[in-house]
């Protein structure tokens, strides 16, 4: 059985990360924790009156998001019934990262789904901060939904990597079942700058890849481009990608494609779900 945590803020975007969750998982046997975490204020440094005030605030705000849970697993209901599905309503307040990652643990969960807002104005990141602070600090598969996502099986996954690092089995394992559950083709592309060779490294660690994903359909990809993440918008729309899958191991290609700077001109294609892989 699947346990899935989906973080909620009641907005849109939230709900769309459901809605594409419970259509991916449609045919597993899953537990989701929808979970709303209300943040804890920075501390004021001030004494008793401002405690009492705090405890009368959570206990407020903790009513009303257990109320607005209660509405969301009624739509839950009335729009996605499925007897292999059962829901568990959070309502948290905490810090939202730590808050995530103590019930990551707790419930040992397999997967985390968030929405992710697309970009405006001059903030080109791909992805909001509270979804790229918990890509960054807690150890979990994440799959991050952009706003624009409409659910259609992902028939093709692309996989960029730069072969530098040796893949963990969890982590494989992990990308395998996406693509057996989904009757998916694996895409692995790999991005190089013009004349450039794999390393020996590089080679053995795309052997060990081939040999381990022998009983998934799965082919080799090799680009040449300047700039990685324009590379891989190519191969995306090209391909006609459903899903992109990337370890987060690798900070500085993951992050070259997901945080560029602000002053970056293009958009990077907000409406393809990424699946973040640790180990």
């Amino acid at each position: 059985m699947q346990r899935i945590l989906i973080p909620t803020d009641f907005s849109k975007n939230s709900r769309n990360a459901i809605n594409y969750g419970l259509e991916l998982f449609k045919k597993t046997k899953c537990i989701f924790h929808i979970m709303h975490i209300n943040p804890i204020p920075p501390y004021s440094g001030a004494g008793t009156s401002v405690k009492g005030t705090s405890v009368l605030l959570k206990e407020t705000v903790l009513t009303e998001s257990k109320k607005d849970l209660k509405k969301l697993l009624k739509y839950i209901g009335e729009h996605h019934k499925n007897d292999l599905h059962s829901f568990v309503p959070i309502a948290k307040y905490d810090f939202f990262v730590d808050g995530i990652k103590r019930e990551v643990e707790d419930k040992k969960i397999d997967l985390i789904i968030m929405g992710t807002k697309g970009s405006s104005g001059l903030k080109k990141a791909a992805m909001g901060s509270n979804t790229g602070d918990v890509i960054t600090k807690v150890k979990c598969p994440l799959l991050a939904v952009p706003e624009n996502s409409l659910y259609k099986r992902p028939k093709e996954i692309a996989f960029p990597t730069d072969f530098h690092i040796a893949y963990d089995i969890k982590v494989l394992d992990t990308l395998i079942e996406m693509a057996t559950m989904n009757n998916s083709v694996l895409r692995v592309v790999h991005i190089s700058k013009k004349g450039e060779m794999l390393s020996e490294e590089q080679l053995r660690n795309k052997d060990f890849l081939h040999d381990y994903l022998r009983g998934i359909d799965h082919s080799f990809h090799s680009l040449t481009g300047s700039k990685l993440e324009t590379s891989v918008q190519c191969f995306v729309e090209s391909r006609d990608i459903d899903l992109v899958a990337m370890v987060a191991k690798n900070l500085n290609f993951f992050q070259r494609i997901l945080f560029r700077p602000a002053v970056e001109e293009i958009s990077y294609h907000t409406d393809i779900p990424f699946l973040v892989l640790h180990e």
